[in-house]
């Protein structure tokens, strides 16, 4: 339960940071705690796609991975948070990605803040 709530928050922390560095990732809402609320359930959305969605993607484009030396990850992150900002969509949250260079950007501010983040909050079991 512990790791489940380092890495949701560790997702927080990684989208406001894509929000804050790139103007055409968007977070809208009428307070912080509304904003905050909301980054919260998005972090758990981006969470389930990459736990569930990402592993096939990733597995399915294996010969791409191995070709492009591993590049081709970028743009499956990128696909993962477009996939993201959709189910936010379809959940009535004020969260949105603007276009697929954007994605790729948000994508890679997106892993380096999370791993940084991941390094610095404690593991639990």
């Amino acid at each position: 339960m512990v790791t489940f709530l380092v890495k949701t928050i560790a997702n927080a922390v990684a989208l406001a940071a894509a929000v804050w560095l790139l103007d055409d990732i968007t977070l809208t809402g009428d307070d912080t705690g509304d904003k905050t609320l909301t980054l919260i359930l998005v972090a758990l959305i981006f969470g389930l796609v990459n736990l569930v969605v990402k592993p096939i993607a990733t597995l399915l484009s294996f010969p791409v991975l191995i070709l492009t030396l591993g590049l081709f990850t970028l743009v499956i992150n990128a696909l993962m948070l477009m996939l993201t900002s959709w189910l936010a969509d379809k959940f009535d949250l004020a969260f949105h990605v603007d276009g697929f260079w954007t994605a790729v950007l948000g994508g890679l501010i997106i892993a380096v803040v999370s791993w940084a983040v991941n390094m610095a909050l404690p593991e639990g079991d």
